[in-house]
């Protein structure tokens, strides 16, 4: 690159920083000052802050090594997407420098269960060979680590997570009954 488009590049960066509205740099900045402290947790994330490690499986017959148990968080070792062989393909599986992994869970009791994501990562529940519909999602609450959740409708049973899309490889997930 020669020194006069890098100065052309430089200075309209600069200039498109400049020009930004002030009320967006204040949300900025008052975005980065109420989260100073870690927010309080509701209780059907209490393990958010402690979580255990656990390795994804990369294939279905390595789930029972990768079995989360149900309210306790983990912090879930993930691979590379083309070494994943996923049982359902992912809405949104991520390209070759994504990272995604499967783990499973048993669920005691029939209602809403949420899975909890520190990352935007796809998720996927799968039970004999479908991905569920989910019921209701957004984001975490605020200041606390949780970027997404995800709630579905679940009967007792055991169920397959499917991890698609992650940008860095690991993410903390919680799955956990509510209330």
């Amino acid at each position: 690159m020669s020194a006069a488009r890098f100065l052309v590049i430089l200075c309209t960066g600069a200039l498109a920083a400049a020009a930004a509205p002030a009320s967006a740099q204040g949300q900025m900045a008052d975005a980065a000052a109420t989260c100073a402290a870690p927010a309080d947790l509701p209780a059907p994330l209490a393990s958010w802050r402690a979580p255990v490690p656990l390795r994804a499986a990369t294939a279905a017959r390595g789930l029972k090594a990768a079995t989360l148990t149900p309210g306790q968080s983990v912090t879930l070792a993930l691979a590379r997407t083309p070494d994943v062989a996923y049982p359902l393909r992912p809405a949104k599986p991520g390209g070759s420098v994504s990272y995604g992994g499967l783990t499973r869970f048993t669920v005691d009791k029939p209602g809403t269960w949420r899975v909890a994501l520190s990352t935007a990562a796809w998720v996927d529940v799968v039970r004999d060979g479908a991905a569920l519909q989910s019921i209701a999602h957004g984001h975490g609450p605020d200041c606390t680590g949780v970027r997404k959740m995800v709630d579905f409708t679940l009967s007792p049973g055991e169920y397959t997570i499917q991890v698609a899309a992650n940008g860095a490889d690991s993410i903390t997930l919680l799955v956990t009954p509510l209330p």
